[in-house]
């Protein structure tokens, strides 16, 4: 049975409230965590909310006996320590083990002669990927309720927000139709690989191995025509790729033939049969836009393009930069107050800027009592400015393009112009989220990097808290000190 934590003490432990938080202004990212951390443990309005939510998602439906997992708490400060510190699970697993504050905040650390806990790699990532998209959405909102707290000197500050949007990198390379389609041959042979490992008695790939060295070397043809130069390039093209789309033909070809003599006789092999015949089709559709553009000589519409294989959600953006001129990843659009927390994060589908200020007008003016909210101009447009004018009083939101005389009236009033200033400050904290890990996604599938960006975003916010928690200490200490030397 998974609890939320562990209530009784054993003999050595040490409670999660008497944690010594470092107060050092160099002391780093991770105390400044486990100061929120903390206060969330220890305030039970803060955790109460907190554990709800961890448990009607880990816990609801399963049953109430059984072995004990991974406590509820554990989880929550793993999966915040991993995308505070930017580290890979294998940092995490070495922490979690090794870290004293980290044990003392999950509440395993114990004295010095008692038998310590241990904690496992894999149940380090087990645990963590049960969080999803829907349940960290949720603890970012009692995150944030719980620094407006923290931060607001009135209990109705409206808030001045900020929004912008940056990319989130996927883990991919830099695709071209060749190399996709040599993935898409990889994969289709790995599966047959685990069909054969399994089966072996299946006829017709002995010579498996030959398939991989063949396409891989054809592959690497077709790269080197393409990117060198001289006289001939154009035919040296043709014939590298020619040959190359006929040797993916006859693979493909093998495939559709032999697919029905591999066995189906349990989960695992429809699994596989089924993984085979999407790669197969992939394989399929490279050979195409290969053979449609350098051998046809077509221009390939954009939304045709698959620009990988496995992280199929990824997007070719160009935002106008120099550099990068192109990204590869999804465009997520974040909202800051005037304490620099996030709260509220999009992740954007295929849309522009200008398209998700009406989705972030009904999520925002609902929650929040707005004073002013600011944007750049790619924001732009003037069902957008209508919108927000209505319920925000002030909204800064430059015009793309040539302004009329009303609007550039507006813009140079001075209000508009000190907020616009003040827009700025985004930026450093999306060079923040980008230093602690949302420049690229590890993770693979959808699913997990929506995860890895909400985790992301719920660890910077509860650092700033920790912050300023931790702040508030020092000043208090500091003023103990100066009354002492007044009396003394």
């Amino acid at each position: 049975m998974r609890k939320r934590f562990e209530q009784q003490l054993t003999l050595g432990s040490i409670p999660i409230g008497e944690t010594r938080i470092p107060l050092g202004r160099r002391a780093g990212a991770l105390p400044g965590l486990c100061a929120a951390l903390k206060e969330i443990f220890i305030s039970s309005e803060w955790n109460e909310k907190v554990f709800e939510i961890l448990e009607s998602k880990i816990t609801t439906g399963k049953k109430r006996t059984g072995r004990p997992g991974m406590d509820l708490w554990q989880i929550f400060v793993l999966s915040q320590v991993r995308l505070c510190q930017n580290t890979s699970y294998e940092e995490l697993h070495h922490i979690a083990n090794y870290d004293h504050l980290i044990r003392q905040i999950m509440g395993i650390e114990k004295g010095f002669g008692h038998e310590r806990q241990e904690v496992r790699y894999q149940n380090i990532i087990d645990n963590v990927s049960l969080l999803d998209d829907q349940a960290v959405r949720e603890l970012n909102q009692v995150i944030v309720e719980f620094g407006h707290e923290v931060f607001k000197k009135k209990e109705v500050a409206a808030l001045c927000l900020k929004t912008d949007s940056f990319v989130v990198k996927s883990n991919v390379h830099f695709p071209t139709d060749y190399n996709l389609l040599w993935e898409s041959t990889r994969k289709c042979l790995d599966m047959v690989g685990k069909f054969l490992e399994k089966y072996p008695e299946v006829p017709g790939w002995r010579k498996i191995r030959n398939w991989y060295s063949e396409m891989k070397s054809m592959m690497r043809a077709v790269g080197k025509a393409t990117s060198s130069g001289g006289k001939g390039k154009e035919q040296r093209i043709k014939d590298s790729v020619n040959r190359y789309l006929l040797k993916a033909n006859t693979l493909l070809n093998k495939l559709s033939e032999s697919k029905h003599l591999f066995p189906q006789r349990e989960i695992t092999d429809l699994l596989l049969f089924m993984e085979l015949e999407r790669f197969m089709g992939l394989l399929d559709k490279h050979i195409d836009l290969l053979e449609r553009r350098l051998i046809k000589g077509e221009q390939i519409p954009h939304e045709e393009k698959l620009f990988s294989i496995f992280e199929e959600y990824t997007e070719w953006i160009t935002k106008g930069k120099l550099y990068p001129n192109v990204e590869l990843g999804k465009k997520v659009a974040i909202t800051t107050d005037q304490y620099h927390l996030i709260v509220d994060y999009q992740i954007m589908e295929y849309q522009s800027d200008s398209e998700i200020v009406e989705l972030l007008a009904e999520s925002l003016l609902s929650q929040f009592l707005i004073k002013s909210w600011s944007f750049d101009k790619g924001f732009w447009h003037r069902k957008n400015k209508q919108l927000l004018e209505e319920k925000v009083e002030k909204v800064i939101m430059p015009k793309k393009g040539k302004c009329n005389k009303l609007e550039q009236e507006q813009e140079e009033q001075r209000y508009f112009k000190r907020l616009k200033n003040k827009h700025s400050a985004i930026e450093s904290n999306i060079n923040e989220l980008e230093c602690r890990g949302l420049d690229r996604c590890p993770d693979r599938g959808y699913p997990n990097f929506k995860r890895y960006i909400g985790l992301a975003v719920a660890a910077y916010n509860l650092r700033r808290i920790g912050k300023e928690l931790i702040e508030a200490r020092r000043r208090s200490r500091q003023l103990t000190v100066n009354e002492a030397r007044i009396a003394a």
